[in-house]
């Protein structure tokens, strides 16, 4: 794979150039973007693969929905309806996908999610509406240049920086790290619950951040309380068998944190993103069939049981959130500033 990789070089040259040319259009007017006169917040990062966006969404979400009438747009990635669509009841990941409907279930009356692969017409069908929305959080936008979003805030995960990586299809960057100085908030993701100030500091002078940008540091935790059929905790795994089904990015802290809870499992992996087929769910009924013991269940992530809802029991899921490591508080206040900014 690193071979084939390397052997690809020259088509990931070609990649940047086509990239940096796309943004300096953009830059100077000739492709056109259009900005708004209400706050856009953008969130999203340079590589393929997960960095932590959905925790990072649901994060400004909670930050902000007392104060402001907030809207969250995706494009509804692996989607099978076209168009602007507003979550509802009535929808499954299969139509909107499976992070807008799980920001819509979580949150349900408290904010409006909306999908749709153009992000102008987007924001533009939500401010229509009776009840118009006083901020929109964009979704994995950073590189949709036809918006011009009031504040960018780039992810990069702490074991996979930016700045180490390469274009593809050599390495996993969308674009040029050029691309990092839109962002006036650099948040490293998924770091570790006890990294020091030390090793903050090394990162900041790798990551070389203008002078006008923040670098903060966040860590992903795991809810205790399952959610899904049965009330449990992450404690009454220790006496069941578990059947563990993801289809994420990086299913690693997750496996990490089960095995450092004791707690014995079974993994089935997906691929990302995964539409689960009738030979899937057989596939996992089968192995769910195949554990002895009596005290067993189907664990998976969020993301999944919006994908795996109503298709298999018995179902639980473990939530996740993102934390700040430090300065939490100079991270709200830069947000909400912001926001004022433009209001």
């Amino acid at each position: 794979m690193k071979l084939l990789r390397f052997l690809l070089f020259p088509f990931a040259i070609l990649y940047d150039v086509v990239t940096r040319f796309r943004n300096w259009f953009f830059n100077i007017g000739i492709l056109k973007a259009t900005s708004f006169d209400i706050p856009v917040i953008a969130v999203g990062n340079l590589s393929v693969g997960g960095t932590g966006k959905s925790p990072q969404i649901e994060y400004l979400i909670r930050l902000l929905k007392d104060d402001y009438k907030i809207a969250v747009l995706s494009r509804g990635y692996k989607r099978k309806t076209e168009g602007f669509q507003l979550v509802n009841d009535a929808h499954t990941a299969e139509d909107v996908g499976d992070e807008p409907l799980q920001f819509y279930k979580k949150f349900k009356e408290e904010i409006t999610v909306a999908v749709d692969a153009d992000r102008t017409n987007g924001i533009q069908q939500l401010l229509l509406r009776n009840n118009p929305p006083e901020v929109v959080l964009l979704d994995d936008a950073y590189q949709h240049r036809k918006v011009t979003a009031s504040s960018y805030i780039l992810l990069t995960k702490y074991n996979d920086l930016f700045v180490d990586d390469f274009l593809l299809p050599t390495g996993n960057l969308r674009e040029s790290r050029r691309g990092a100085k839109r962002a006036k908030v650099i948040v490293v993701t998924k770091c570790p619950e006890n990294l020091s100030k030390g090793e903050q500091e090394k990162i900041v002078q790798k990551l070389n951040p203008k002078s006008y940008q923040k670098v903060f540091f966040t860590t992903i935790t795991y809810d205790e309380n399952l959610k899904g059929v049965e009330e449990l905790t992450i404690a009454d795994l220790q006496d069941k068998e578990v059947l563990l089904v993801t289809g994420i990015a990086n299913p690693t802290p997750l496996l990490n944190f089960l095995k450092e809870k004791k707690v014995s499992f079974k993994h089935l992996n997906f691929p990302d993103h995964h539409n689960f087929t009738n030979q899937d769910i057989t596939t996992i009924k089968k192995s769910f069939d195949e554990l002895q013991s009596q005290q067993k269940i189907i664990l998976t992530t969020e993301k999944d049981y919006m994908r795996l809802e109503g298709k298999i029991d018995p179902l639980n899921y473990i939530s996740i959130k993102s934390h700040f490591i430090s300065e939490e508080k100079v991270f709200n206040s830069l947000v909400f500033n912001e926001i004022k900014k433009v209001g």
